[in-house]
């Protein structure tokens, strides 16, 4: 008697479907490190948006002043805030260097000694709001 192959086979037992639960080492590893990219990420886009705080303020009050003397104050402010007292104290060619440094306007002697003229032109006024929207807050200044 012949015996049909077919029947020798045994039937095909499909495995139960695996559980995603509990979640294994390595999955809660991974979980832990996106959650503290995640965080540190948040905590820096934070720190810069507060430490660019003051420059959007010195940028929003330039745009509605048109007095050269104050605008003055405002970019001496800013550098005081980022870069301290010593470098906002600076006068003459060391502050006019500096200016031109951290804002790429130049600034002349006698548009800095106009500032104090009875009437002011409003190109200084011009001069002085794009000195303080392109001012740098990253630059080193004792090199």
């Amino acid at each position: 008697m012949q015996v049909n192959p077919l029947d020798q086979l045994n039937d095909v037992v499909i495995p139960q479907s695996v559980s995603w639960w509990p979640l294994s080492y390595p999955m809660w590893g991974v979980i832990v490190i996106v959650l503290a990219l995640v965080a540190s990420g948040v905590w820096l886009l934070y720190r810069r948006q507060q430490f660019l705080k003051a420059k959007k303020e010195a940028i929003r009050l330039s745009q509605s002043q048109d007095n050269p003397q104050i605008l003055h104050t405002l970019l001496k402010r800013l550098v005081k805030h980022y870069y301290g007292e010593v470098a906002a104290s600076r006068y003459g060619k060391e502050w006019l260097a500096l200016q031109a440094k951290l804002t790429r306007v130049e600034l002349t002697q006698q548009e800095l000694d106009s500032l104090y003229a009875p009437t002011q032109t409003p190109e200084l006024s011009k001069k002085l709001a794009l000195a303080i929207s392109t001012f740098k807050v990253k630059e080193r200044i004792d090199v």
